[in-house]
Order: structure tokens, then C-alpha cells, then sequence
């Protein structure tokens, strides 16, 4: 009798549980698509009505307040004590750090006509560096990078570069070493900082330079603390990581053997995370790297600058130089720090019997380093590098023929490719973002936002299109906007058909891995150069480069979000009769859900930060008025707007599809 009682009861609980869900999923997708049908009928209705347009020209109020803010820094900049005693005496140290590592490599010291290590000494210091903190094969490479950008005829260009870089890390590393340490002794401290690392990761790196300009004024002591800023984090972040993560019971056996906290730290907690510390000076230099090149627009010299001139004239030849310069060096950089993170561990592994003549070869390799830094100091043979760039000249014709023959014998599949997506998706999204209303897509926003990731990403909507409406640049947002979310479904659609691939091949796995790591060190501006060859000067140049330069880490995150799916639920579906398409798009793609969701929260990011720089070819839009504000004094202030607008886009985004992928793995 009481089991005959207790059987409805339990089915009472247990069958309306499944429904209940189902119906939550359901009306989450209904409310989505409700929202946009609406949408679509009030278009139709308002088309062109209360659209906040801006002619290129015209100011706001606040375009005029910012620029007479920059007027008055200026004329006071030279007797108001903040300048005075602040932020003129940082740019001075900073410009003394960047003269005095130019002089060492790159520019012309004092009476000398040439600097103080000429190129021998130079490479023959990268070489052994390289050898110091890895092993003779990234050695070699770096000597032969090294003697690449001589060979191109861009070698004071490339030293230009690799001095701002080397200025920015260090600046950087003296602040984030220890900041990252802290965060990773104090939860309280670490809870402060990481939504500030948040922040400033989620920000392009167009952003950093119009405010810094206000303070620092162009140059390079502008470029090397935007660069330091937009640097730090990845090694704050990655060295809090590395120290939260040593195993605490080894922090208690030095506790119970009577170390200081301030013994535990350089004894025991600094020591077992050296590995991971230095792959976030790795990401550091990465991001120096990549953020240098975009600071020649605040005239920081070196190769960007170079890239910079040639995007704007469309020398496709000279651009594609001075980009393959700028991709060897960030391998260069990228190689020697990997390495130096695993040197220790492979030395322990290996047998060869040549490592106890380390040191002494160590010690040889520092004598001939010492004569031929003194020979490049010494001789001008050894400072100059020989030859006139005839190997970059070559390689340049070849670009411009390549191009030629692309313009010539692809245009029309080309055109055809670009005019299909630009007509049939980019113009009617842009239109209806542009010549709606613009009270209409601020509700669409919040209401997608409050949909996908809740309330507080709905507040977050509010208050950042709020703050868009403020900066009087809503028409150029939405054009923005509407490239960058067209980018994005191209980088999730190409991130999941070989996302998927590689989540279910490791031999696919193992063939394209190298090359998306590889992909992901590229500095932005280098994919624009062979777009710029085959599309030309116009947004869909921005939108393709953005795809290619976002889906490495978009395809990355799907594929291990399909090789995380259990391996028994595959077995299970492929048992039960399941087909191949079944089970990729009933099991696997279903259950990594999240990984889909975080996919799209760092294809939005990357895509934004690339559409933007793409304003530089024909992009238009938020990216063109950051441009324009740094070459037109009367623009700067619409310029400082735009770069504000691009912060308020990447905050929304980030808040509203991290939410989502919190919501996706619960």
C-alpha cells in the first residue's frame, strides 16, 4: 500500500521538470524573435525618421568642448603645475628611456652619424639572447630574422620598432610584475583589479591614443605609454594566475620551516610560477608589438609608420614589406620568449650530452658577442648595414605584380564576392541599423541585452547606449556596428565548420594549431596589406581582414569545445544510429554551448579592434574619425568622441555575451 502512494508522487514530481525547461529555452528564442519582427514592422513604418545623422564636417557641442579642452592644455601646458610637475615630467623620463635605447640601435647618437651598435653588434646580441634564454635553434632564427630586416633595407625602421617595443615592456613589466603579484597574494585586491583588466582588454587599441595625445601631445613618449597601458594587463592577469596556482601545501611547508611572507614570495611562490610569468611578458610583447605599429599614427617611428603611409597612398608593394617585417619580428619575439618559458623543463628532459658545456660555451658566446658589438661600435662597416634593401625592393615589385595580376585576372570573382555580401547583407543590416530610429534600436539593444544576458547586461545596455547618444556619434556607431556584427557571424560560421573539424580530428588538429597560433602573433595591420591587393580601399577590405584576423581564436575555442564533449556520450549516439551531421549538430555543438557563446563574446572583440583600424582603408565610419581627429586639429574632438563611442560598443558586447555564456554554462 505505501509503495502503491509513494509511485504517483514521485511521478508528480519528475515529468513536469523536462517541460518546464523546454518552455524557458523556447520562450527565450520566441522573445528574441518577437523583438526583431517588431523591429522590422516599425522600420518600415519610421524608415528615416529621428536617425541622429551626422554630416563628416559638423560638430556637437561636446566635439567643440573636447577641442577647446585640447586648445586650453595647450596653451597652459607650460605653467600649469600638473604639467609642470607631472605629466611634462613622465613624458620626459619616458622620452629619455626611448632616445636612450634609440641611440643604442637605431638612431644616430649625438656627433656619431651612425648609433652606438651598429648592426653586427646588434645581431650578434639577438643571436645570443636568444641562445642564453632558449636554445641554438631560436638562435639561429633570430639571426636570421635580424639580418631579414637589413636585407629589406628597413633596418633603422625595424630598430625604431624594437626600441618603442623594448621601452613599452619595460615600462610595462614595472608595473604589472608586481601588480599581478598582489593579485595574486589578496583575493581582495585581485576582486578590485580584474574588472579593470576586463576594461582595458575589451578596448581596441585605437582607443588608448587620442586621450594620451591630450596629456603627452604626439610622439614617442605617447606611443610608448599607451603601449606600456595596453601591455600590462596580459602580465598582470597571467602573474596572478601563475601565483595563485602554486600548490598551497608547498607554501605551507615553507610556512612551517619559519619563512617570512617576503621569503615564501622570492624562495618559493616566484620560483615555481617563472615558467608562467614569462609566457605573460610573452603576451606583453605581443601586444607592445602589435600596439606600437598602430601608434604611428600618433607619429611614433619605425615600421608602422612606414605601413601607415604606404595604406594611405595604397603602395600595396611597400606596405607588404614593411608588414612581413613586422610579422618576422613579432616571431622573432614570440619564439625567443616561448622558448625561454620552457627551457628549463626541456633541459631536464633531454639527454644530450653537450649541456654541461653550456656554461662554457655561454661564456665563449659572450666574448665574440663583446667584439662584435665593439667592431659595430668601431668600424662603420660593421654599423651600417651593407646594400641598399635590394632583397625588400624585390619583394616589394613582387607584391605590386601579384597585385596587378589579382586586379587583372581576379576582379571579377573578387567583385563579384564582395558586391554579393556588401548588397545582400551589409547594406539592408546597415540601413536598418542607420535609418531606424534611433530610440527604436537603443529599445532593440536593451531588449536583446536583458534576453541573452540578464538584467545587469541590461542595465550595462542602457547606460553605454546612453553614453553613445551623448557623443553625438550614434549614425557612425551603427555603421560600425553593423560591419562589425556582419564580420562576426562570417567568424562564427568559419569558426565552427572548422572549429568542428578540428574538435573532431587530431590529425587536423596538429596541422592547422601551428598556423592559428601563428595567425593570433600578427600584429592587426598586417592583414589589411593583401586585402587592400585584392578588394581595394573600401569597407568590405575591413570586414574581410577582420574575419581572418578574428576566427584563429574563434575556431581555437570551438575546437576544444568539441573535444571536451565525452567521449562516451559520442559512442553513445553513434550506437543508438545517429549519423555523422547528427551527432555534430544534435550532441556535440549542443553540448558545447558555452564554448560557443565565449567564441562569439572574443570574435566581437577581435572584430571590432580590426574594423576600426580598418578605417584607415575605406573602412569609414567611428575608425575614419579616430584617423581624422589625429591629422585635423578642428576634428580632434569628434575624433576623442569616436574613440569614447568604440569603447561604449566593445563594453556592451563584452557584457552582453559574457553574461550570455555564464547563462549558456550553467
Amino acid at each position: 500500500m505505501t509503495v502503491a502512494m509513494e509511485k504517483p508522487q514521485t511521478t508528480k514530481k519528475v515529468e513536469p521538470a523536462a517541460p518546464v525547461k523546454a518552455a524557458r529555452k523556447v520562450s527565450r528564442s520566441v522573445v528574441v524573435a518577437a523583438i526583431l519582427v517588431v523591429w522590422l514592422l516599425l522600420f518600415a513604418v519610421l524608415r528615416g525618421k529621428q536617425t541622429l545623422s551626422l554630416a563628416a564636417a559638423d560638430l556637437t557641442d561636446l566635439h567643440r568642448w573636447f577641442n577647446d579642452v585640447n586648445d586650453s592644455i595647450g596653451a597652459n601646458r607650460n605653467s600649469n603645475p600638473l604639467f609642470l610637475y607631472f605629466f611634462n615630467e613622465i613624458r620626459l623620463v619616458i622620452d629619455n628611456l626611448v632616445t636612450f635605447i634609440q641611440d643604442l640601435i637605431s638612431q644616430p647618437s649625438g656627433t656619431r652619424p651612425v648609433p652606438q651598435i651598429g648592426w653586427l653588434g646588434v645581431v650578434g646580441i639577438a643571436g645570443y639572447v636568444s641562445w642564453a634564454v632558449g636554445n641554438w635553434r631560436v638562435a639561429l632564427l633570430a639571426v636570421a630574422g635580424f639580418t631579414f630586416f637589413g636585407l629589406q633595407g628597413l633596418w633603422q625602421e625595424s630598430m625604431d620598432t624594437l626600441a618603442l617595443t623594448l621601452s613599452a615592456v619595460l615600462v610595462a613589466l614595472l608595473f604589472a610584475i608586481p601588480l599581478g603579484v598582489w593579485a595574486g597574494l589578496s583575493d581582495r585586491f585581485n576582486r578590485i583589479v580584474t574588472p579593470f583588466l576586463d576594461f582595458m582588454q575589451t578596448m581596441p587599441t585605437f582607443v588608448y591614443l587620442a586621450p594620451l595625445t591630450l596629456f603627452f601631445l604626439i610622439g614617442g613618449a605617447s606611443a610608448v605609454i599607451a603601449t606600456a597601458i595596453y601591455a600590462a594587463p596580459p602580465a598582470i592577469r597571467i602573474t596572478a594566475h601563475a601565483i595563485r596556482a602554486v600548490p598551497q601545501t608547498t607554501v605551507e611547508a615553507g610556512d612551517s620551516l619559519g619563512a617570512t611572507r617576503w621569503q615564501s614570495l622570492l624562495k618559493v611562490l616566484l620560483p615555481m610560477s617563472k615558467r608562467t610569468v614569462v609566457m605573460g611578458v610573452n603576451q606583453s610583447i605581443m601586444a607592445a608589438l602589435a600596439m606600437v605599429t598602430i601608434a604611428a599614427l600618433i607619429d611614433a617611428p619605425g615600421l608602422g609608420k612606414t605601413v601607415v603611409q604606404a595604406l594611405q597612398s595604397l603602395d600595396v608593394g611597400t606596405a607588404f614589406n614593411a608588414g612581413l617585417a613586422i610579422v618576422v619580428m613579432a616571431i622573432v619575439l614570440d619564439r625567443v620568449t616561448t622558448a625561454a618559458s620552457t627551457r628549463e623543463e626541456a633541459a631536464r628532459r633531454s639527454k644530450n650530452r653537450f649541456l654541461k658545456w653550456r656554461k662554457p660555451l655561454l661564456g665563449a658566446g659572450a666574448a665574440v658577442t663583446a667584439v662584435l658589438v665593439y667592431m659595430s661600435h668601431t668600424y662603420l662597416w660593421a654599423a651600417e648595414f651593407p646594400g641598399e634593401g635590394s632583397t625588400g625592393s624585390s619583394i616589394a615589385s613582387a607584391a605590386d605584380s601579384a597585385t596587378t595580376w589579382a586586379q587583372d585576372n581576379l576582379s571579377g570573382l573578387t567583385n563579384a564576392f564582395r558586391d554579393a555580401l556588401t548588397n545582400g547583407l551589409l547594406n539592408p543590416f546597415q540601413s536598418l541599423l542607420t535609418d531606424s530610429p534611433w530610440w527604436l534600436v537603443a529599445a532593440v539593444l536593451v531588449g536583446l541585452g536583458v534576453v541573452l544576458g540578464g538584467w545587469r547586461a541590461g542595465v550595462t545596455t542602457v547606460v553605454c547606449v546612453g553614453l553613445l547618444v551623448g557623443t553625438g556619434m550614434w549614425s557612425d556607431a551603427m555603421t560600425t556596428l553593423a560591419s562589425t556584427l556582419v564580420a562576426t557571424v562570417l567568424v562564427m560560421v568559419l569558426g565552427i565548420a572548422v572549429g568542428v573539424w578540428m574538435g573532431r580530428s587530431m590529425m587536423v588538429d596538429r596541422f592547422l594549431r601551428p598556423t592559428l597560433d601563428a595567425a593570433q602573433v600578427m600584429p592587426p595591420f598586417v592583414y589589411l596589406v593583401p586585402f587592400l591587393a585584392l578588394f581595394g580601399a573600401t569597407r568590405f577590405t575591413a570586414i574581410v581582414a577582420a574575419v581572418v584576423y578574428a576566427a584563429p581564436v574563434a575556431i581555437k575555442i570551438i575546437s576544444d569545445g568539441v573535444r571536451a564533449v565525452p567521449e562516451t556520450t559520442v559512442e553513445a549516439a553513434t550506437s543508438a544510429g545517429c549519423n555523422t551531421w547528427q551527432i555534430i549538430t544534435k550532441v556535440q555543438l549542443p553540448m558545447s554551448r558555452s564554448a560557443l557563446t565565449l567564441a562569439t563574446n572574443q570574435g566581437l572583440i577581435y572584430v571590432l579592434s580590426m574594423v576600426v583600424v580598418g578605417g584607415l582603408v575605406g573602412a569609414g565610419a567611428l575608425g575614419y574619425d579616430v584617423v581624422a581627429g589625429f591629422s585635423q586639429g578642428e576634428l580632434y574632438g569628434k575624433g576623442l568622441a569616436a574613440g569614447l563611442a568604440i569603447v561604449l560598443l566593445g563594453v556592451m558586447f563584452d557584457r552582453i555575451t559574457q553574461a550570455a555564456a555564464r547563462r549558456a554554462s550553467a
